[in-house]
């Protein structure tokens, strides 16, 4: 047997496929032609296509050179490499898309283009700022990223600068300018990287593409190299993926696609389910085998998880494709406690419930690494950091330094890379975990964590982690695994960022917790606004919204908290509601605090047609807003208005919006003149239409009270 890790006892089918379930041994076993496998959250997906990988390259069936695994993100792909390891088939590759994409542009590059292949750029943000510049468009942080946002969805998508304005209808306006000028900067940032000779990672994927349609001999020499294709998390795909697998594939059928519609969260970066789902049509011969029984999480997580798609109402939209028949999970654990939905009076005390529940597990034998706290955006992260911090609990935040970054791991990694030599001199017999803690000892680890907290906790935990790695590994890989080849796991993770475990509670975006589980998770600040995110204004966005929640959700494996405030700031007026998306998922006790069963007017009164100060006719929407013509004075109070100026920013940056989103400087101004007292009041200003009212009235109510305008 390869790599001497199977008994010549027990059969190879035995040993590869005993410990599957029916439906992963189906995927394992079925080796050749198409295969669809919908995986549903915690269902072992990648357990079966590693072990499909292994039984097929144990049995003859594939090479392991000619085979390819590929998936989004480097973790992903470092998680599957090390499983392969243990199967004993560490020299199948598994890559994401653009590292094997680049690997082929190095390669061909000189004999299908010539010359050396162009610098990668790590960061757009320069050189788009250098091509606004050109086009003397103003531009700040924020448009910055969102233009680079919107530049690589149109190249994900195919979409040259040329060709973008006709197909960019409904995006919107990325970084505050419209969609002609976007094109313009799309274009000047072309021009910019051509100048200074460098590319992107997008470019990566699409020269790769243009030279496998143009180049014959390319093509044949890359679809000889590669036989057979594993494609995981395949709801991700984009336009340019999926263009770039074909080519690879060349006509072929050799392809085993995994993937889950209901977990599609990031078609804003031009991730579509429909190659998913349209599998079946590409390939009419395809096995398609789904995963339901979900090993991950307790039954009360599952039910509450499948209630939330089971209660989204069909409206008939392009947005329903990605909720073809949602796989309905079965749980496998054994029961566990409800999930509990928690109503704070606002932020800082949704945050301090939040540390303290948090204490309670802690104390009750949990590890602070299985403590999870998601949330919508990162700007809600600072008040769950200084609640942890006030209780004394270490945390991690993810996306912050990235932990071979850490020079405390960095050192270490150098001293046990200067050890491997003594080492291997002395032939020594100790244990693995033993060896990495005598090395790591001088840098200050200990068996017993410190008492104190702050950059010596910090330093001691990241220690720890790798002691905690090289148990971990000592014990898969087996008695022979050596220091240097633990070294050597080191730096292959340090290149894929693939961070061992840290004693810290995480906190971390929805979207940076795809992938992830824990055997707690809190889901915070789940109040309309933020779920769905305010700018969620469509019926396909509001189910991608309600997917994310799904993600959160199903990260748990025992312990699940949801929770919201009803305001702000304390003292502040209780104008939140709950996410809609709870709504029949909360108990009725909760429910019924709940503020959205009360009646709002919906009817807005007609703007006047003349100046309520001086009579004369109104002649643009925006006297009409106000009620008063531009030759007549304001009225209302600077301090007001600037109060309410201050609101709308604090608003527009919570939500990463614009801020006349929120509120036009027209809507602005009538409130302010008009001074509402309720929001019956309100509702009668032009401007300010159901949504917003619902959104934003108990806050402007708030914001007039509290300047003595109410």
């Amino acid at each position: 047997m390869t790599d001497g890790i199977f008994s010549d006892t027990v059969s190879l089918e035995d040993q590869i496929l005993g410990g599957l379930d029916a439906e992963q041994r189906e995927v394992a076993s079925n080796l050749n032609g198409p295969m669809c496998v919908l995986a549903g959250a915690g269902t072992g997906k990648t357990r079966a296509i590693t072990h499909r990988i292994a039984y097929g390259v144990h049995s003859g069936v594939y090479s392991p050179q000619r085979l390819l695994a590929v998936t989004f993100t480097s973790r992903a792909a470092a998680e599957m490499r090390s499983r392969l390891r243990d199967l004993g088939v560490g020299n199948v590759q598994a890559r994401t898309f653009h590292a094997a994409a680049l690997r082929q542009l190095q390669f061909f590059w000189p004999q299908a283009i010539g010359g050396v292949l162009p610098n990668l750029l790590d960061h757009k943000a320069n050189i788009i700022a250098e091509a606004a510049r050109r086009l003397r468009l103003s531009t700040d942080r924020a448009s910055i990223r969102d233009l680079a946002a919107e530049i690589e969805w149109a190249k994900v998508s195919m979409l040259t600068p040329a060709n973008y304005l006709e197909n960019a209808h409904g995006r919107g306006t990325p970084g505050g300018f419209d969609l002609t000028a976007v094109a313009r900067v799309f274009q000047s940032y072309e021009d910019v990287k051509t100048d200074r000779n460098v590319i992107d990672f997008e470019d990566v994927l699409l020269i790769t593409v243009g030279i496998l349609q143009e180049d014959p001999k390319v093509a044949a020499t890359v679809r000889e190299q590669y036989r057979h294709f594993v494609v995981d998390e395949y709801q991700d795909v984009s336009p340019l993926q999926q263009r770039l697998l074909e080519l690879w594939l060349g006509g072929r059928d050799e392809l085993c696609v995994v993937g889950d519609a209901s977990q599609t969260i990031y078609s804003f970066t031009g991730a579509s389910p429909k190659h998913l789902l349209g599998f079946k049509g590409q390939y009419p011969s395809a096995t398609v085998v789904k995963l339901v029984r979900d090993y991950r999480s307790t039954p009360q997580v599952v039910k509450l998880a499948n209630d939330l798609l089971g209660s989204r109402q069909s409206g008939g939209t392009v947005a329903d494709a990605a909720w073809a028949k949602p796989l309905q999970l079965v749980a496998q654990r054994p029961t566990g406690p409800e999930p509990r939905f928690m109503e704070c009076p606002d932020d800082e005390a949704e945050a301090a419930v939040v540390a303290g529940r948090i204490r309670e597990l802690i104390d009750a034998g949990t590890k602070a690494s299985e403590i999870a706290v998601l949330f919508r955006t990162n700007g809600q992260s600072e008040a769950y950091e200084q609640a942890l911090a006030s209780a004394g609990i270490g945390y991690q935040l993810r996306g912050g330094e990235r932990f071979f970054a850490r020079k405390e791991v960095r050192d270490a990694i150098l001293q046990l890379r200067a050890a491997t030599r003594a080492v291997a001199e002395e032939s020594t017999k100790e244990p693995l975990g033993q060896l990495v803690r005598d090395i790591v000892a001088s840098l200050g680890y200990t068996d017993a964590a410190p008492h104190s907290g702050g950059a010596l906790r910090e330093r001691w935990e990241s220690l720890a982690a790798l002691v905690a790695l090289a148990d971990e590994l000592a014990i898969s890989r087996g008695p022979e695994f050596t220091l240097m080849e633990f070294v050597n796991e080191l730096q292959e993770r340090s290149v894929a960022q693939h961070a061992p475990t840290v004693q810290g509670v995480t906190l971390a975006s929805l979207h940076a917790a795809k992938g992830l589980e824990w055997d707690a998770v809190f889901l915070v600040g789940l109040s309309e606004g933020l779920m769905p995110i305010s700018f969620a204004d469509t019926p396909e966005s509001v189910d991608e919204e309600r997917r994310l929640l799904y993600v959160g959700i199903t990260r748990a494996r025992e312990h699940l908290t949801l929770s919201w405030s009803t305001a702000r700031t304390p003292g502040g007026r209780a104008n939140r509601k709950p996410s809609r998306f709870l709504d029949g998922l909360r108990p009725d006790s909760v429910l019924g605090a709940s503020a959205r069963s009360r009646a709002i007017p919906r009817r807005k009164a007609a703007a006047p047609a003349s100046c309520r100060v001086c009579g004369t006719m109104l002649a643009t929407g925006a006297e009409r807003k106000v009620g008063r013509c531009s030759q007549c004075p304001p009225t209302y109070e600077e301090q007001t208005f600037e109060a309410l100026r201050q609101w709308r920013k604090d608003e527009a940056l919570s939500n990463e919006v614009p801020a006349y989103v929120v509120f036009t400087d027209a809507t602005l101004t009538a409130i302010a003149e008009a001074r509402p007292a309720s929001l019956e009041e309100l509702a009668k200003l032009a401007g300010v239409g159901p949504s917003k009212l619902e959104k934003y009235g108990e806050a402007v109510l708030a914001v007039l009270v509290e300047n003595g305008s109410a």
